[in-house]
């Protein structure tokens, strides 16, 4: 059986757009009948990712994702004394490894998400073509393919169409942020003036513009398969401790970076509750099909959410073999315990 863990966090933003749609506006979700704040997932882990709590924690094995490698490769080879035109097709036959390559170009045509070891092996290779005049064999390309200990890749897994074989099952499922309560978005209308402008001639702004805004109360759920992330981590457990930690304090901490010059809308959790066990995960999120509308809105989101965890074990049994919660609104609980509870 697999061991799972699930956080489930509420987290409180100030007005805010941290995350846009196609026309600038931030991302909305009907749910309940009610139109709710959005974060997407995708925009959740991008940050988490790239976080310097996540750097901090995991220096050396977080990977990349970008569609220029082979620029990276090239560029290689031309310093170690390469001939342009060795380095360009040896670098696009180690690129193509990573993706199906752009036509005339050194680029691939999806992002390709490289860990540490996949990026040392290939530029190791480049040098060693470079030395020897060469380009790369089949069989130095087929080794390319690392036991790689990226963990962001074990973490939100990787998939190529093209090269199937550097797939990776994902260990981590994180669902989008909605809010616990119904919103409208609103306009910021707003102006900027030309300080050269002394007003005699033109009295006018210099820029007139809109931004929409709104303030929430989210609910997130991240699902942790840690036997899957073990495995994905070549059955390194510690490593894999070491990434639960990182991204649980990422999750209740990094905020995502949308807007935020203009609405200084960093946030910490408010509430997490941490749940492990090889019982089959579920969200929380029916705890608000029916909008939370006190005046207490922190607290009485907090009270539907235990309220549901206790009338799911009810008609289910326990659905958790231990928990854990933190609630910041009534200073409960630690965050270093916190910490030492998903790790364990």
């Amino acid at each position: 059986m697999s061991q799972f863990i699930q956080l489930h966090i509420l987290t409180s933003y100030a007005p805010s757009n941290l995350n846009r749609d196609d026309l600038g506006r931030p991302k909305t979700a009907r749910m309940g009948g009610f139109d709710r704040l959005r974060v997407s997932s995708q925009s959740l882990k991008r940050n988490w990712r790239i976080s310097e709590v996540f750097e901090e924690s995991l220096a050396g094995h977080i990977g990349i994702r970008t569609k220029r490698f082979g620029w990276t490769v090239f560029n290689a080879m031309i310093k170690a004394g390469a001939k342009e035109k060795l380095a360009q097709k040896s670098a696009e036959a180690i690129a193509n490894v990573f993706g199906k390559g752009k036509k005339d170009s050194l680029d691939i045509e999806q992002l390709a998400h490289l860990s540490p070891e996949e990026q040392d092996a290939a530029l190791a290779l480049a040098l060693v073509l470079a030395a020897e005049e060469r380009e790369p064999t089949k069989e130095e390309l087929d080794l390319l393919k690392a036991d790689q200990t990226a963990v962001d890749i074990a973490l939100f897994g990787r998939m190529l169409a093209s090269s199937p074989r550097f797939n990776v099952e994902a260990a981590c499922q994180v669902a989008h942020a909605l809010s616990v309560h119904s919103v409208v978005v609103e306009d910021d209308y707003f102006t900027a003036v030309d300080d050269l402008n002394d007003g005699k001639e033109d009295a006018g702004s210099a820029h007139i513009g809109e931004s929409g805004f709104a303030a929430a109360l989210f609910y997130s759920n991240i699902c942790i398969n840690k036997t899957q992330l073990i495995e994905n981590l070549n059955g390194d457990e510690a490593l894999a401790n070491k990434a639960i930690q990182a991204l649980t304090e990422a999750a209740v901490k990094v905020s995502p970076k949308g807007k935020q010059n203009s609405f200084a809308s960093r946030a910490y959790a408010s509430f997490v509750l941490a749940e492990k066990g090889e019982q089959q995960p579920r969200s929380l999120s029916v705890a608000f099909l029916k909008p939370i509308q006190d005046e207490d809105q922190a607290g009485s989101a907090i009270s539907a959410l235990t309220k549901q965890v206790e009338n799911f074990d009810k008609v289910y049994g326990p659905c958790a073999d231990s928990r854990y919660e933190i609630n910041a609104i009534t200073g409960e609980g630690s965050f270093a315990d916190l910490s030492d509870f998903v790790a364990q």
